[in-house]
């Protein structure tokens, strides 16, 4: 966990794309009472109408100066590949006492792409990621309680001000969530096993169906195990697309990995060896019931 140093006033936030995210960073925020001036900021105006409509901000600007101007802190909450022009987009209008935090999947770029744009200001910026999230997208779809009990994973680099990470913690505190900090390699690392690997596989598995001749009459017999294990392949297309590309990497490595687990089902299967295939099945299902308890 992370030791903290003072804590920041935050009386203007910033947030850039204001979807399922940073909508439940706004509202878990006004749950909370924090007595804080929400501005939102995206690439729709009709989705931060909605927005405001909905109260989860308290004001839209398209206007980026005005956007950043007495801003405590700035979140960009867009899909990843939108950090590099959020950030130049931001720059000059940012002051020394700005910090900027985002809430991507993905970490090593993030923060590749903050050091090259932001130059000496880096300090200022804190990587993150809220381990949360729900297959639907948008403002809508935005709830207060999303992160409540929830892991925020903080990547600061060894150059990050302190009092930084101390602000970014605390908002995320605010919002429910549990925060600690690692190396942004060894989150990708984690994040390819555990997350971006099972969304690629049940894009891949809904993908097969889909295209298939028959597809309807498989659909139609799906029930919930199919259900279970494709529900976040009905997540957003354009995010796990960037996430995916940012974290090639790492995730490359994990589809070996899988690759190497499934020519193993495969062969038991050929070998007709039924007690292989128990073992590795038992030893599967006591590692995902003791998760389960832990959870």
């Amino acid at each position: 966990m992370i030791s903290f140093e003072k804590t920041l006033v935050l009386k203007k936030i910033t947030i850039f794309g204001v979807g399922l995210i940073g909508g439940s960073v706004a509202l878990a925020l006004k749950k909370a009472g924090a007595s804080t001036h929400i501005v939102g900021v995206g690439r729709s105006e009709k989705s931060l109408h909605e927005a405001l409509k909905l109260n989860v901000i308290d004001a839209l600007e398209t206007n980026i100066h005005a956007a950043c101007i007495d801003a405590d802190l700035i979140l960009i909450a867009a899909p990843v590949a939108q950090t590099k022009t959020i950030l130049q987009s931001i720059k000059p209008y940012l002051n020394s006492n700005t910090v900027i935090t985002d809430a991507g999947s993905t970490k090593g770029d993030v923060l590749a792409t903050a050091r090259e744009i932001l130059g000496a200001q880096f300090s200022q910026f804190v990587g993150g990621h809220p381990i949360a999230g729900a297959e639907k997208s948008g403002v809508s779809a935005a709830k207060a309680d999303l992160f409540l009990g929830k892991n925020i994973v903080l990547t600061p680099a060894m150059q990050t001000n302190r009092d930084a990470v101390a602000g970014v913690a605390d908002l995320w505190r605010k919002c429910g969530a549990k925060v600690s900090k690692m190396s942004a390699e060894t989150h990708d690392g984690i994040f390819a096993a555990v997350s971006h690997l099972p969304h690629l596989l049940a894009f891949a598995l809904v993908d097969d169906i889909a295209t298939r001749p028959n597809a309807e009459q498989l659909f139609s017999f799906a029930a919930s195990g199919f259900r279970d294990f494709t529900r976040i392949a009905g997540s957003s297309p354009e995010m796990w697309r960037d996430i995916a590309i940012a974290n090639k990497i790492a995730l490359l490595n994990e589809i070996s990995a899988f690759e190497s687990e499934l020519t193993q089902l495969k062969q038991l299967l050929e070998h007709g060896d039924g007690t292989g295939l128990q073992v590795l099945f038992e030893r599967a299902s006591v590692a995902r019931n003791n998760w389960n308890k832990s959870q």
